[in-house]
């Protein structure tokens, strides 16, 4: 809501485009006007508790999925809590708003990392008269993973791809490594709007998975959900093992890998891990508030990205992004 109120004048001055919130829901309730919402009105509501106590258009206890129901829209942006045993309530809402014929912007990875074909089979991505499907947000931010992996290089191989995808552990690996305690770093990184609400989906490696899991069927489109990527997060960790590491001219890293050497049968094997990269690698050179992704291909050589968020606010711009697309605002 926040992206939409500071960007309204140029959205209207570059793109001829004003955006009308119609409805939002949090996990007490939901505020619904088909007249149109004031994105600072719900802002201030939610700091208070919750959208839900609008005067007249608040409505206490309704569900996200409820409202994408009841309320018709061009465009449903989801971003509720990442949930990787069942990822609902998000895949619901999902589901709900392609169904009725709604486009959806996820930023939300954990409907497509447990449902990814089911969502895009109901989407543009498979029929071209389908509503849109956007979900650029959920793979690193506003780092462009999916849209370099899948534009950017049409028509070369992907042979391998390394990311860092989780700016909490980036962080934490970083601070430690300059002294401070794993505890005080993550109560930090918390306190900035930098985890997930589960913070053990970023420190164990869950959260850099489901990512990894999006990119290989989006880009390499080789069909995987979550139970298909051997996850290590970064407990095991320690201060002695970045310094021996650093002595050898390396640093240590949350490492996002796909890669089919070892496979015999040429599928991608998806690991997330702590490794060690010599220093001269480029996502060895990122800092604590930096993401990165390389793709190295068959034909375009190594294509390297890498993006530096302070907080949530870029991946609310890759969302804006990928609105933007689907309301076919953006040049080709």
């Amino acid at each position: 809501m926040g992206v939409l109120a500071s960007q309204a004048d140029l959205l209207r001055q570059r793109y001829d485009i004003v955006f009308q919130v119609v409805g939002a829901a949090d996990s007490t309730g939901a505020a619904v006007d088909t007249g149109g919402l004031d994105p600072a009105a719900l802002l201030e509501a939610k700091r208070r508790g919750s959208v839900a106590g609008l005067p007249s258009s608040g409505r206490p206890g309704m569900s996200a999925v409820e409202l994408v129901q009841s309320t018709r829209a061009t465009v449903v942006l989801e971003s509720t809590p990442v949930n990787l045993r069942t990822a609902q309530p998000g895949l619901d809402v999902c589901r709900t708003a392609l169904h009725r014929r709604m486009a959806v912007v996820l930023a939300n990875k954990g409907p497509l990392a447990l449902a990814y074909e089911e969502l895009v089979g109901l989407s543009d991505l498979t029929h071209s008269r389908a509503p849109a499907l956007r979900f650029s947000a959920c793979v690193g931010g506003a780092l462009p993973t999916v849209d370099l992996g899948r534009r950017v290089l049409a028509g070369a191989r992907v042979l391998k791809v390394e990311a860092v995808l989780n700016g909490t552990t980036q962080f934490i690996l970083r601070e430690m490594e300059a002294g401070r305690t794993f505890g005080a770093v993550l109560a930090e990184a918390q306190r900035r709007g930098l985890t997930e609400t589960d913070s053990s989906l970023d420190v164990d490696g869950w959260d850099a998975a489901a990512k990894l899991v999006i990119v290989a069927n989006a880009v390499l489109k080789q069909s995987a959900t979550i139970r298909d990527v051997e996850v290590e997060g970064i407990g095991s960790v320690t201060p002695e093992i970045l310094a021996a590491a650093s002595a050898r001219g390396e640093r240590v890293v949350l490492l996002c890998l796909a890669d089919p050497a070892g496979t015999d049968d040429g599928r991608f094997r998806l690991r997330v891990g702590p490794m060690a990269l010599p220093r001269a690698h480029p996502l060895a050179r990122m800092d604590g508030e930096e993401m990165g992704v390389v793709y190295y291909t068959d034909i375009a050589g190594r294509a390297t990205a890498l993006t530096l968020e302070h907080d949530p606010i870029p991946t609310a711009s890759a969302m804006l992004r990928d609105l933007l697309d689907v309301v076919g605002a953006i040049p080709n």
